[in-house]
């Protein structure tokens, strides 16, 4: 997958249940034409209460694809950061995932999570990434690669 040079921020636990859980499908309020490789932001919005629910209801799917119960210390620690990256395949209003819910869905593929978080102001929508965190992001995608 190439490196993009934009960047989609992502609530928690949500980024994490992308890049360790088995997450098809990110879910928005707004259709997309771009279909492509997009890094993955770690929102800085927290809502304890609502990260918990979520983390408690969706953790029991996460766990068939073999990731460990996702708990606050494993998410709330990366916000404000790029943390992986992940291809979007299509921008669906339907889908047969138990992740899929809402107005849309953005068909994921090929989740990649990075080693460090790397610090990064989020942005709504899809944003470009400065060029000095482009830097580090391609220092860790090469480490991915590797």
């Amino acid at each position: 997958m190439e490196i993009p040079a934009k960047a989609l921020s992502i609530r928690a636990p949500w980024w994490w249940f992308i890049l360790h859980g088995g997450k098809d499908y990110e879910n928005r309020d707004w259709w997309t034409s771009y279909a492509g490789p997009v890094l993955i932001h770690a929102s800085k919005w927290w809502g304890t209460a609502d990260a918990l629910c979520d983390m408690h209801d969706f953790s029991p799917l996460a766990e068939r694809y073999g990731a460990p119960r996702v708990k606050m210390e494993m998410v709330r620690p990366h916000g404000g950061c790029i943390v992986g990256m992940v291809e979007i395949t299509d921008c669906v209003t339907s889908a047969d995932s138990p992740w899929f819910f809402g107005n849309y869905g953005f068909k994921l593929a090929n989740s990649v999570a990075f080693a460090e978080p790397i610090p990064c102001k989020g942005m709504l929508g899809f944003f470009k990434v400065p060029p000095d965190v482009m830097e580090r992001v391609r220092v860790q995608a090469g480490k991915v690669r590797s």
